[in-house]
């Protein structure tokens, strides 16, 4: 998946949401990345997209669909 200015999403990922919220991403199922606490075994069957731990809500699970309302603000190193 892809952020709003093509950026590809990466595990690890810093992002802004909504200019209002923030978020760790967690998994890119698309790419097959998981992080250590999210094994693909859980959350693979969501079948594309990725997984965001939200100041918010938790985990939520984003798609292209709705990737226009993420901005990358850190990649991790």
């Amino acid at each position: 998946m892809n952020y709003a200015d093509g950026t590809e999403a990466k595990v690890g990922d810093i992002v802004s949401i909504d200019d209002q919220c923030w978020g760790t991403v967690v998994a890119c199922i698309d790419r097959g990345e998981y992080a250590d606490a999210y094994p693909a075994a859980q959350w693979s069957s969501l079948g594309k997209g990725i997984l965001v731990d939200t100041d918010f809500g938790g985990l939520v699970h984003y798609t292209d669909e709705n990737s226009d309302c993420m901005i990358l603000v850190k990649r991790k190193r």
